[in-house]
């Protein structure tokens, strides 16, 4: 079981970065990222302080630790700049803050976000086809999250996906320790969302195929 969304107190988490990767290792996930929100007044401290921690995660851990970043409420024309200056600095995982409906969102982030360099459009909301399509010629996952509110539209997201080819994460985007849920909890997440059990089992495979490629690549130039 993996998770490639969580918060530490590096941005509004509640919990430091160690404990969060206790308690998913507790909790049977074999892989998280810590991907705290970032715009251009934090992408620096946010990176170097998940760059600072995964670099001291022990290797022999039984729980691998990416560092990642949410891109969150951005400006458009600011999605690819912060994308490129993470990419460079060594993050693994970049997640862009979709126009969920739970949120105020400039419209038109989720196009931004996708002709950026970013690996997961985080509950991407009512996600139009035509950016459907475009995340899955890029190989960019669609989220299908249980956080209260982003999760209400899962179920389009899932429709979207399916029906355009898009590859699909399961996270659960937690910021408090009650958010770090059971993977059967997730598994009755998507379930809810319309996804089959032999889907999910795709989309974590996937997910792992993934994570493997990101523990071995080294940081870019």
């Amino acid at each position: 079981m993996y998770n490639l969304h969580c918060h530490s107190i590096l941005s509004d988490g509640e919990l430091l970065a160690s404990e969060i990767a206790v308690r998913y290792a507790a909790a049977g996930y074999k892989a998280i990222a810590i991907t705290d929100h970032a715009d251009y007044s934090n992408i620096k401290q946010a990176v170097s302080g998940v760059l600072a921690f995964t670099r001291k995660w022990p290797k022999n851990s039984s729980i691998i630790v990416l560092p990642g970043i949410e891109l969150t409420h951005l400006p458009p024309e600011q999605f690819k700049p912060l994308a490129a200056y993470a990419r460079r600095q060594g993050i693994k995982v970049i997640v862009a803050h979709g126009e969920t409906p739970a949120e105020p969102v400039i419209k038109g982030t989720n196009r931004a976000a996708l002709t950026a360099d970013i690996d997961i459009l985080a509950h991407p909301g009512m996600i139009t086809a035509e950016d459907t399509r475009l995340a899955a010629r890029k190989g960019i996952f669609l989220e299908i999250t249980t956080r209260r509110g982003h999760k209400e539209t899962n179920r389009h997201v899932v429709k979207q996906a399916l029906l355009y080819g898009a590859k699909l994460i399961l996270n659960t985007d937690s910021h408090s320790p009650e958010d770090i849920i059971s993977p059967e909890q997730v598994t009755a997440n998507a379930v809810s969302a319309g996804l089959s059990r032999s889907l999910i089992a795709e989309i974590r495979s996937r997910t792992a195929v993934f994570i493997e490629k990101m523990s071995r690549t080294k940081k870019r130039r």
